[in-house]
C-alpha cells in the first residue's frame, strides 16, 4: 500500500525545530525536592487524566517514581499544562545529571580504540557502550515503531520507551504533528526528527527499522531496508546545519530480531559509503550499543 513521504519542510516548523530548548541552571536542579514534584505530577494525573485512583498511589519513593514513568508511558499525546510541564522538565533534567552525561567530544574514534580498525572513516567514528539517553551529542537515533509515537507498554525496555520517558512528552507531541501530517504509517527505512527536550542531545532521529521474525531468514529486502534506516537518518541530519555528530542505535537488533552479525555488517558498511560521499558533513559518527556482546560484535566487525 502506498504511504505518503513527508518532507523536512513539510513539518519544520509546526514542530519549532529550529529553537533552542531552555534548560535549567545546575543550582537550581540541586535545590529540587523531587519527591513532592513527583507527588505533583502524580496527583495532576490522577485527577485530570483518571489514569490512577490516588488510593493506589504507593507510598515509597522508587515506586511513585516508576508508575510516574508507567503513566507518561500509556498516555495519549495530547496538551498537558504548562505547570506540569516544567515540573516534570525539572525532575527530568535533574535524572539526566544523576546518571552522568557522557559528551561526545571526550570520546576516542575507533583509529585509537581499535587499532586494527579496517575502516575508511575510523577517525570519525566512534564506538561507545553506554546510556544513549546520557549522550551529550547534536543527535541520536530512535528505533522506532511504524506509529512513531513511541512505546505505549509501561516500563517497557526498549530503547523507544527509554528515550521518550527520559525526553518528556513533547517528544510523543511532536511525533503526533508530524504524524497527522503524514496521514500513513511510516515507511520502514525512512526517518524523521524532533527536538530532544530533556535528553542532553539536541535532537532525535525517529527511523523505522525492519523486521524479523524468529525462526523466519533474512532476505536481501530486510537487509536493504535496514541499509535505508542509516542512510535516511545521515540524509536527513545533514539537512539540518548545526548537526555535527550524530549517534546511531543498533537498529532492529532488539525485539525486531534482526540478527546482529548482519546488522553489524550492515551499519558499518552504509555509514562508510556515505561518509565516502559525503567526506565533509559530519565531524563524527557513533555507534553506540549498550551490552559487552554487542560491543565485541562491532569491534570485531572492525578489523575484518
Amino acid at each position: 500500500m502506498y504511504r505518503q513521504v513527508v518532507s523536512l519542510s513539510m513539518y519544520r516548523s509546526r514542530i519549532n525545530l529550529d529553537e533552542d530548548y531552555t534548560f535549567n541552571s545546575k543550582d537550581l536542579l540541586s535545590k529540587i525536592n523531587r519527591t513532592e514534584i513527583v507527588d505533583s505530577l502524580l496527583h495532576t494525573l490522577s485527577s485530570e487524566e483518571k489514569l490512577i485512583p490516588e488510593s493506589q498511589i504507593p507510598l515509597e519513593y522508587e515506586n511513585k517514581r516508576r508508575l510516574l514513568r508507567a503513566l507518561l508511558n500509556k498516555r495519549e499525546p495530547k496538551p498537558i499544562s504548562e505547570l506540569f510541564r516544567n515540573k516534570l522538565k525539572l525532575l527530568l533534567q535533574v535524572e539526566v545529571m544523576d546518571r552522568g552525561v557522557a559528551d561526545v567530544k571526550e570520546l576516542k574514534p575507533i583509529s585509537v580504540t581499535i587499532p586494527a580498525a579496517h575502516s575508511k572513516h575510523k577517525d570519525k567514528i566512534v564506538l561507545w557502550q553506554g546510556d544513549i539517553t546520557t549522550l551529550k551529542v547534536d543527535a541520536i537515533v530512535n528505533a522506532a515503531n511504524n506509529q512513531m509515537l513511541g512505546c505505549f507498554q509501561p516500563l517497557h525496555a526498549c530503547i523507544d520507551n527509554a528515550i521518550h520517558s527520559a525526553a518528556g512528552p513533547q517528544l510523543r507531541e511532536d511525533c503526533q504533528t508530524i504524524m497527522d501530517i503524514q496521514q500513513s504509517l511510516e515507511n520502514t527505512g525512512d526517518a524523521k526528527i524532533t527536538r530532544a527536550y530533556n535528553l542532553p542531545s539536541k535532537y532525535v532521529l525517529h527511523t523505522v527499522g525492519p523486521i524479523v521474525p524468529h525462526g523466519t531468514e533474512l532476505n536481501d529486502e530486510k537487509k536493504k531496508q535496514l541499509a535505508s534506516c542509516y542512510s535516511s537518518c545521515l540524509e536527513l541530519a545533514s539537512q539540518i546545519s548545526n548537526i555535527k555528530l550524530i549517534a546511531f542505535c543498533s537498529i532492529s537488533t532488539g525485539l525486531f530480531g534482526f540478527p546482529k552479525k548482519e546488522a553489524t555488517e550492515i551499519a558499518i558498511a552504509t555509514v562508510n559509503d556515505w561518509l565516502t560521499q559525503n567526506p565533509n558533513r559530519f565531524e563524527k559518527v557513533i555507534f553506540n550499543v549498550f551490552s559487552k556482546e554487542d560491543y565485541n560484535e562491532y569491534f570485531q566487525a572492525f578489523q575484518k
